[in-house]
């Protein structure tokens, strides 16, 4: 039993939340560990930054917590239960458990020497892994896919519609910036989403400066947000499943600290 609190650790008002959507254990094997342990040390790494093996003591065995965690990540527990709280948020907020409108943007982040797949950059000088993430208009996740940082927009954003569009039928209206533009790209998402339309937010070139962006904005305060949990300041990651599953994580914590 772990017996120090951290400051990561999930509220007994979050746990109550969280428990009943977690995937039924099985009745045979060995007996099991405590899940609510296991959230608490894996949302330690996630906000902590560190290595699996630098967990303290107080938590189970590093092994244990890292196959929890990537079974998980595997059969998309991870993205169901942000999927299934993305619904509770917007209800509480007044809105439909659907969206009807989206934003799509990319984030290019460094990567650590750990072996994975990685491309560099050129637009932004950074040699690691993009994130493309699609977000309603709360800021909340829809869909992310993770490649190497020279996956140009438009196929990131391809990646992402194809992935998670169709889960979407009110989905109408697509805002994104101008590193979408193109008629090529708009008439890939008509010919596969008929109703969906392609909105580009441009930047106005007279502008010099810092300047908040109609839309834009939503999806930048998201990468903001995981820029608050350490262990995606930078890539750890050596498999793309796995750097996902720890941006569904961050928004996971996020709106659970929302809702309870």
């Amino acid at each position: 039993m772990k017996t120090l609190k951290y400051y990561t650790d999930l509220t007994d008002a979050q746990w109550a939340y969280i428990e009943p959507m977690l995937p039924k254990r099985h009745r045979r094997g060995r007996p099991p560990t405590n899940r609510r342990v296991i959230l608490d040390a894996i949302l330690y790494v996630l906000k902590g930054g560190i290595p699996w093996r630098l967990l303290p003591t107080s938590f189970p065995p590093w092994q244990t917590v890292y196959h929890v965690f990537r079974q998980w990540t595997l059969n998309h527990t991870w993205a169901a239960l942000n999927d299934a709280l993305r619904v509770c948020l917007r209800r509480t907020s007044g809105r439909h458990d659907e969206p009807s409108a989206a934003i799509l943007d990319s984030q290019s982040v460094k990567s650590d020497g750990h072996g994975g797949a990685v491309g560099f950059d050129a637009a932004k000088c950074i040699k690691g892994r993009k994130r493309h993430m699609l977000v309603d208009t709360l800021g909340l996740l829809l869909g992310t896919v993770v490649s190497p940082a020279n996956c140009t927009e438009r196929d990131g954003a391809k990646l992402v519609l194809e992935r998670v569009a169709n889960w979407y039928g009110r989905l109408r209206r697509l805002w994104v910036d101008g590193g979408y533009t193109g008629d090529a790209f708009r008439e890939w998402v008509k010919e596969r989403w008929e109703q969906l339309e392609v909105e580009v937010v441009k930047r106005c070139q007279d502008i010099r400066g810092f300047k908040v962006l109609p839309r834009r904005w939503v999806v930048e305060r998201t990468f903001g947000w995981l820029m608050r949990h350490r262990r995606l300041v930078r890539d750890f990651e050596r498999s793309d499943s796995s750097a996902e599953a720890w941006i569904q994580l961050a928004l996971i914590r996020i709106q659970l600290r929302r809702l309870a």
